[in-house]
Parts: C-alpha cells; sequence; structure tokens
C-alpha cells in the first residue's frame, strides 16, 4: 500500500529511526519483533511476450529485468535465502488453459549461489501469457514454512491474462492465512489498468507497489526490498481513530495502523509524565490514483485543544506516501503529586480522486508512538526550547542593539570630525 518514497526519504527515516529504537517489555503487542529464521524473498519476473518490447533505456524490458536482476544478485546480504519464480516463460501457444498454468520455479528458496542464479536468469527469455494469479500462489507455497519474514517481490510489464482468477482476491486470500507474508509489485512502464492491479495486490498484504521506467529504479527498488526483508519483523498493532480528542483511543509506545477517509481527521492520545519526551510520526499511503497536490498534517494538542507543536508535509503527485514527524519535551515538575498530561494527537490529510475512483476503504495510515526520557542535560536543545526558536530569536534581538550601539557611536564619532574640519 504504501509505494514510492523519494520525496518522503527525510521524513520515512524519521519513522526508521522511531521504530528502530522502541523498546517493549517481552509481552509488547504494539510492533514486536517476531521469529528468528532466515528472512526468504521470492523474485516473482513476468517474462511473457510483451517483455521484449523497447522502451527502457534504449533496450528492452527483459534486458533492463536480467541486468537488475544480476546487481541484486551481488548485493543480497547473506542472511537472506533468496528464490526466483517465472511466469510466461516456458510457454509460446495460444491454449489459454496451458498458458494459464506458465509458472516455474527458475531458483529455489534457500541460501544463494549468486553463479548458479545468475546463470539460470541468463537462460531467460520472453515467451508467453501473464498469470500473474496462479504465479502468487505458487510462490506463497515457495516461502512456506519458519517465522522469518516472507516477501514476494512481483515484477510486471502487464495486467493479468488469466481471470476470472483475480490476482486481488490471490493475494486477499494469501494475506488471510496469517502468515506473515508481504508482497511488494513493481510495475514496468505502466499503464491505469495495471497499476490498479498491482496496486490492489500490494495494499492486500500492506505491501508496496512502484512504477518503474528505468534499469537503475528497478535495481534501486528491488534493492531495497531485499534489504527490508533482512530487518526485525516488526508487526504493527491496528487501531481505530476516533473523529475527536475526547473520544480518542489512548495509545502507549508502538507502531499502529489505521484507515483514514479522504479529508478525514484522526485522533489517538498519549500520555506525557513529566520530564518525558513524546516522539511521533505519520505515513499515510495512497494506495490508489489520486490528484496531484496533497498534504498530511500531524498536530499535537493539549485536552483544552491548544496546539503545542506539529509537523506536515506536501506533495505534488510523484510520490505515493507521505510522512512527518513531531517531537513535544515535557519540563520536569516540581511537585511530587504531578501527574500525567494527555496529548492529543491529529492527523488530517488533503488527498483527493478523481471521479470513478472508489473512496472506501480509507487511505492506509501508520503511526509510530514513542515516549523516552525528556532531555536532562542543560546543553540539551530541546530544555533550552533551542528548537522552537526562542533562544536563536533573542541571540538575532541582542546581535540587533549591539550593532545599533556601535552604528550609532561611529555615526556621532564621524559627525564630530566633520565638524572639527
Amino acid at each position: 500500500m504504501i509505494t514510492r518514497t523519494r520525496l518522503a526519504a527525510g521524513a520515512c527515516a524519521l519513522l526508521a529511526a522511531l521504530a528502530a529504537g522502541m523498546a517493549f517489555p517481552a509481552g509488547a503487542s504494539a510492533g514486536e519483533p517476531t521469529g528468528e529464521d532466515a528472512p526468504k524473498v521470492d523474485l516473482v519476473l513476468d517474462v511473457s511476450g510483451s517483455m521484449r518490447t523497447r522502451d527502457i533505456d534504449g533496450g528492452t524490458r527483459m534486458a533492463a529485468a536480467k541486468q537488475a536482476f544480476n546487481e541484486v544478485l551481488d548485493a543480497t546480504p547473506e542472511e537472506v535465502q533468496l528464490g526466483i519464480r517465472t511466469l510466461g516463460a516456458d510457454y509460446p501457444g495460444d491454449d489459454r488453459k496451458t498458458g494459464c498454468k506458465d509458472t516455474a520455479q527458475l531458483y529455489p528458496v534457500g541460501p544463494l549461489d549468486r553463479t548458479e542464479a545468475k546463470t539460470a536468469v541468463a537462460t531467460l527469455a520472453p515467451t508467453g501469457w501473464t498469470p500473474i494469479g496462479p504465479a502468487l500462489l505458487r510462490a506463497a507455497d515457495d516461502l512456506d514454512g519458519g517465522d522469518g519474514s516472507k516477501r514476494i517481490v512481483l515484477i510486471s510489464d502487464g495486467e493479468d491474462t488469466c481471470a476470472p482468477l483475480d490476482p486481488c482476491e490471490v493475494a486477499r486470500e494469501i494475506a488471510a492465512k496469517g502468515i506473515g507474508l508481504t508482497i511488494d509489485t513493481l510495475g514496468l512502464v505502466p499503464n491505469t489498468k495495471m497499476r490498479q492491479q498491482l496496486s490492489c495486490i500490494a495494499e492486500a498484504t500492506g505491501g508496496t507497489y512502484t512504477s518503474v521506467e528505468h534499469t537503475d529504479e528497478l535495481t534501486d527498488k528491488v534493492n531495497q526490498l531485499v534489504d527490508r526483508a533482512a530487518d526485525p519483523v516488526v508487526t504493527p498493532v491496528a487501531t481505530e481513530g476516533a473523529d475527536a480528542c475526547a473520544k480518542a483511543p489512548t495509545l502507549k509506545s508502538g507502531l499502529y495502523t489505521d484507515r483514514e477517509e479522504f479529508g478525514q481527521q484522526r485522533w489517538y492520545r498519549v500520555d506525557v509524565e513529566p520530564g518525558q519526551e513524546l516522539r511521533a510520526s505519520v505515513s499515510v499511503g495512497a494506495d490508489r490514483a489520486v490528484n496531484p497536490s496533497y498534504g498530511v498534517l500531524l498536530r499535537a494538542v493539549t485536552a483544552h485543544g491548544r496546539e503545542i507543536v506539529r509537523g506536515e508535509a506536501a506533495g505534488d503527485g510523484r510520490t505515493d506516501v507521505l510522512s512527518t514527524g513531531l517531537r513535544y519535551p515535557k519540563s520536569e515538575s516540581d511537585e511530587d503529586d504531578a501527574t500525567a498530561e494527555a496529548v492529543c494527537l491529529q492527523v488530517t490529510n488533503s488527498f483527493s480522486v478523481a471521479a470513478g475512483v472508489k473512496t472506501t476503504p480509507g487511505l492506509p495510515l501508520e503511526l509510530t508512538v514513542d515516549v523516552v526520557d525528556g532531555p536532562g542535560d542543560s546543553d540539551d536543545v530541546a530544555a533550552f526550547g533551542l528548537g522552537r526558536g526562542w533562544w536563536l530569536l533573542g541571540l538575532l534581538v541582542l546581535v540587533g542593539f549591539v550593532a545599533g550601539l556601535l552604528w550609532g557611536w561611529l555615526s556621532r564619532w564621524r559627525f564630530a570630525i566633520w565638524r572639527t574640519n
């Protein structure tokens, strides 16, 4: 559901840092890493006849895929068990029933022999149909077993040609099994119909969709997804924000998911003790075609509605996810019976869609909450409030005052010299 993120790189780095820095007790239910088995990735490559088309950097789509695969195989982490499955690689005929069974395991999921895998990729030639649904079902079987992360990366240049086995329904069926498998999709030179289908597949399992038009983009994205499989598995906790602060659910430190309708506000509450600091970030993804020019706003307000701090981000249509974050350090209290402050987090988006695009379910939302010990050293930026600009403003006022005195003294001295002469 969450796709290209280049424009949001800075904000997403904040999200990753917060998620990585969370410390949960043994029984934590929010964002707890699970499983110690080796992570598994199955690269599913479309080798249908349309991959002969020459429209990627002057070469064929197949050539771009082969080059990307070779570079990805060189960069795959040692701890990742990787496999390769094809669809449409073997049957060149016109029989639909046979063509829709054309999916094969080119390289089995397991410890990677780079030379053997590259040799297998080199033999591929664009051939037949595009049985995405059957290939996904078989790829899920390829990854069966173990508690480590499981990821399918589907690369295709066209929509499925084997309906009524709808690939979206297949993805939902895989997600319903509860095996923790994520499907990420990449569309080569996509059209609207293909984009909708691949986005739907990714959204069903919490994966990402990315459109690709250049070889280096394909290489970078596949590398990113393979590397992501090696990260600890973090399971977000589903929550449901309210339409007002007073009704909002109270959240602890953790990673949460929700859905937000177009233009809707979602409210959540976090208790912050004196001497603690609240760090929060939010990402809202466009898992369907949206109009350009949109934004996401994250506000921290008191229970009485006074804004404390905000974070906001805007997009122009070239990225499908927006992220922003904020920090709120609560000062220490001299009172022994000081209580926690209820801070309300408000998430608002300004996404919109053209007529005919479904607006339900809402947009996928991911919220990270981290409550940590606040700054204790006197030289900490947050403790002094420099982040809010007060010390910078005071410094500028002081510099301006001193500069004014010096200029005035210099002007009077020059005037005195002029009168003497």
